[in-house]
């Protein structure tokens, strides 16, 4: 037997994101288990393993960046702010791609280098671009 007991959760419940307070209905979703706002991208640590909702720590979740799988599926990778546990999600049809792509962007809007060190034509040489 498992030490990990899957707990009956009802897959059409409609909860409040707790970071932007907006209602959101799984049904919208198309996936089995709804686990973050398509707002504002935030989530609960609720799952131990996906769809469980068996963690204790009930944290929020924020979302830190993007994964891309296999070059197609996107993840969006949340850090618990209780505990700092990571996980992945994938991204569901009615996530907000504006939200998507402020994630997704948001390491070149913070460079840990100046751009006027970067000389011209270095990035060409190097098969970056």
């Amino acid at each position: 037997m498992s030490r990990h007991q899957q707990c009956a959760v009802d897959s059409l419940e409609t909860f409040v994101c707790i970071t932007c307070g907006r209602a959101v209905a799984p049904a919208d979703s198309g996936t089995h288990h709804r686990n973050h706002c398509p707002h504002c991208l935030s989530s609960r640590h609720v799952d131990i393993r996906p769809g469980d909702r068996r963690a204790a720590c009930r944290g929020p979740m924020t979302a830190i960046a993007v994964w891309v799988v296999n070059r197609k599926e996107w993840s969006i990778v949340h850090r618990c702010e209780r505990c700092g546990t990571i996980k992945t999600n994938r991204i569901a049809p009615d996530d907000d791609e504006g939200s998507l792509l402020a994630l997704a962007i948001r390491p070149l809007s913070t460079l840990p280098f100046p751009l006027e060190t970067i000389q011209p034509g270095r990035l060409s040489r190097t098969g970056i671009v």
